[in-house]
C-alpha cells in the first residue's frame, strides 16, 4: 500500500507515535503536515523528513483544544497542498490518579485534548474530504478504548468516547467516501508511557520494574512492548485502504494485552 501524493495531517506528531506515523506516511509517498503544540519540535521533525525527500513535510502549530488554531492549521495545509486526504488525530497526554483524587481541572484537560481535539480536527477536515468525495479519518484510541485500568478514569473515558466519534463519522461520511477508524495500541515505550511508570509505582506501592512486568506487559503473550513501527503500519493500512469496506472499526495492536 502507498500514499503517493496524498496530503496527510498528523497531530501530536513532533515525537512518539505521531512522529512514527508521519515517517511511515512520508516513506509511502505522502506529503505530511506535522501538527503539534511545540512548533519548534514540529519544524525539526519536518526538516528531518524533508532531508530525505524535499517538500514532503511541513510544520504546523496546533493546540487541538483551540478551534481557532485547528481551523488555522488545517487552512494552512490546504493553502500549501490543496486538500486533506488523511487525518490522524493522535495528540494526547496522560494523567493518573484515583477517581476520588482526580482534579476536575485535570479531568477536563484530558477530555479536551483527546476528545475535543479529535472532534475539532475531524470537523475541520471533513468539508475538504466531502468536496473531493474521499478521505480517511484515523483516531488514536488505546487498549483502554476497550477495557479499564486503575488510576486512568479520564483517559479510559476519553478513549472509549473516540470509538463513538469514529463510528458516527463513518456513518455520516460513508456517502462521501470518507472512512473513519480507530487504532488501539497497547503499551508503547514513548515518553508518555515512560512518565507513567514512576507515577503508577508510587500510587500502587510497587516497584517500577513491577509496573512494567505486571501492569503494562503482564497480559501480553510475549512480555513485549508494542512498537511505534507496529502502530504506524496499522495507520498506513487505515489510510491507504481503498474502499468503505473498512470503516467504523477499531484495531487493537497490543501483543495480545487485549483480545477480542
Amino acid at each position: 500500500m502507498d500514499l503517493i501524493d496524498k496530503t496527510c495531517i498528523v497531530t501530536g506528531a513532533a515525537s512518539g507515535i505521531g512522529l512514527g506515523i508521519a515517517r511511515r506516511y512520508a516513506s509511502a509517498g505522502a506529503k505530511v503536515a506535522i501538527a503539534d503544540l511545540n512548533l519548534a519540535a514540529a519544524q525539526l521533525a519536518a526538516d528531518d523528513l524533508n532531508a530525505a525527500r524535499s517538500g514532503c513535510a511541513m510544520a504546523v502549530a496546533m493546540d487541538v483544544t483551540s478551534e481557532e488554531q485547528v481551523d488555522a492549521g488545517i487552512a494552512a495545509v490546504v493553502g500549501a497542498w490543496g486538500t486533506v486526504d488523511v487525518l490522524v488525530a493522535n495528540a494526547g497526554i496522560q494523567i493518573v490518579n484515583p477517581v476520588q483524587d482526580f482534579a476536575f481541572a485535570d479531568w477536563k484537560r484530558m477530555l479536551a485534548i483527546h476528545l475535543d481535539g479529535a472532534f475539532l480536527t475531524s470537523k475541520a477536515v471533513m468539508p475538504h474530504m466531502i468536496a473531493q468525495k474521499s478521505g480517511a479519518v484515523i483516531l488514536m484510541g488505546s487498549v483502554h478504548s476497550k477495557t479499564a485500568s486503575p488510576l486512568k478514569s479520564a483517559y479510559v473515558t476519553a478513549k472509549h468516547g473516540l470509538l463513538g466519534l469514529a463510528r458516527t463519522i463513518a456513518r455520516e461520511g460513508g456517502q462521501h467516501g470518507i472512512r473513519a477508524n480507530v487504532i488501539c495500541p497497547g503499551f508503547v515505550r514513548t515518553p508518555l508511557v515512560g512518565k507513567q511508570i514512576p507515577e503508577q509505582a508510587s500510587e500502587l506501592g510497587i516497584t517500577e520494574d513491577e509496573v512494567i512486568k505486571k501492569v503494562m506487559l503482564g497480559q501480553t503473550v510475549d512480555g513485549e512492548f508494542t512498537s511505534i513501527e507496529d502502530v504506524a503500519e496499522v495507520a498506513l493500512l487505515f489510510a491507504a485502504f481503498p474502499t468503505n469496506a473498512l470503516t467504523g472499526q477499531s484495531l487493537v495492536v497490543s501483543h495480545g494485552w487485549f483480545m477480542e
